[in-house]
């Protein structure tokens, strides 16, 4: 939830992880955070959901599950997704070759039913700086 208060436009959150890892729940507390109007959900199907800020900015959220590589999702014109609000991407190294250098990656790892371990990386300097605003939020780290 915290890190999704802290997004903007432009910003991409890629998320990596096995089937079961956490991706779709973090997703949701992420929507929850940055304040969205609708309830988030798996756009396996779908590919892309966009969800609703009441301040009518809007959060993507993209599933790169069933592309079969990144020339498929140069299709979803996902520059034209960022510039329009912040953009979360789950089985993101499925399309990495297309992604933008600068982002937030996070993996995800299973370790129990109730428990899972996230590493993420910051590249480039806002996610840099959203980073740290996410670990002084958490642990109170100047």
């Amino acid at each position: 939830m915290r890190l999704g208060g802290l997004l903007q436009t432009g910003d991409v959150i890629c998320l990596v992880g096995d089937l079961g890892a956490g991706k779709t729940t973090l997703v949701q507390g992420i929507c929850v955070g940055w304040g969205s109007l609708d309830q988030a959900s798996s756009p396996t199907f779908v590919l892309v959901n966009v969800y609703r800020h009441p301040n009518q900015q809007k959060l993507y959220h993209l599933d790169a599950y069933r592309l079969a590589n990144a020339s498929e999702a140069e299709d979803l014109d996902i520059n034209g997704l960022q510039e329009s609000g912040p953009l979360v991407i789950e089985w993101a190294d499925r399309i990495q070759p297309i992604l933008p250098d600068e982002r937030l990656w996070i993996n995800l790892e299973w370790v129990n039913t109730d428990q899972r371990d996230l590493l993420i990386t910051a590249r480039g300097d806002r996610y840099q700086i959203l980073l740290h605003d996410l670990r002084k939020q958490v642990y109170g780290i100047t």
